[in-house]
């Protein structure tokens, strides 16, 4: 998801501008402070309005209160209290929690009973990993600042790096493999034949579903493997290692 790797403050503001991408008018973000924190945001992070068109064309007017949480694990029940409490001291239609991955499910029963004891004039919703995944179908350039703004993870230039080192592997082996059926070379001790064509069995396995990683012998070859050694250069840089490393 393009807020993975945010901060609390970042995931907020990320909510903040998704509410906007999605219709809602007069959103303010109550962050209320240039701290990392927003302490002073009185159980609600954003405050926004959808005006709702009924049957018969009239429109009028939803007040929501949002409550963004940034979290790895499951949002307890605690951390929604005051939401529920502002929404109804200022009687909002809706109470709205927004969380990176999940509410918990103490939290989800303490919802259940707080409509089933209290029967709010407001209703709680909460949007999950999930349902954001579902809205930011919808809205691709939204995402795509996000995604495109960011700098890339250690995380993915490491899976980028590995999956282009195991794709010139392979293509190495292929070309060992034709040079040694055209006689151009001496065949392999058999055991080192077998656990290489092993280890390339497994590789092919891993890859199955990329049809680019096998890279034809065609007219194109040789420039689709100086392509290959190009970016696996670049990615080892920045790493650390030298220009030009192509070992595989």
């Amino acid at each position: 998801m393009p807020y993975d790797d945010m901060t609390d403050t970042d995931f907020e503001k990320f909510c903040f501008e998704l509410m906007q991408e999605l219709g809602f008018v007069n959103v303010d973000w109550r962050k209320g402070t240039g701290l990392n924190a927003s302490p002073s945001d009185s159980g609600r992070d954003i405050v926004a309005e959808r005006h709702v068109t009924d049957v018969d064309g009239s429109v009028h007017v939803e007040r929501w209160f949002v409550d963004c949480k940034k979290y790895t694990k499951g949002v307890p029940p605690d951390k929604i209290t005051g939401l529920l409490a502002w929404a109804t001291a200022e009687r909002a239609n809706v109470a709205l929690v927004i969380a990176s991955s999940f509410l918990s499910n103490p939290c989800k029963d303490f919802i259940r009973a707080y409509e089933e004891n209290n029967r709010p004039p407001f209703r709680v919703k909460h949007w999950e990993r999930p349902q954001l995944g579902k809205l930011l179908e919808n809205v691709p350039e939204f995402v795509a600042r996000y995604v495109d703004a960011r700098p890339r993870t250690e995380a993915e230039i490491l899976a980028a790096e590995e999956m282009r080192n195991d794709k010139l592997w392979y293509y190495r082996k292929e070309v060992l493999i034709n040079r040694i059926e055209t006689g151009q070379r001496e065949p392999l001790k058999p055991k080192i034949d077998r656990v290489m064509r092993a280890a390339m069995r497994t590789t092919e396995k891993q890859y199955a579903d990329d049809p680019s990683f096998i890279i034809a012998a065609d007219e194109h070859e040789q420039w689709n493997v100086a392509y290959l050694l190009g970016e696996l250069s670049a990615l080892r840089w920045v790493l650390g290692d030298d220009w030009n490393n192509g070992d595989s």
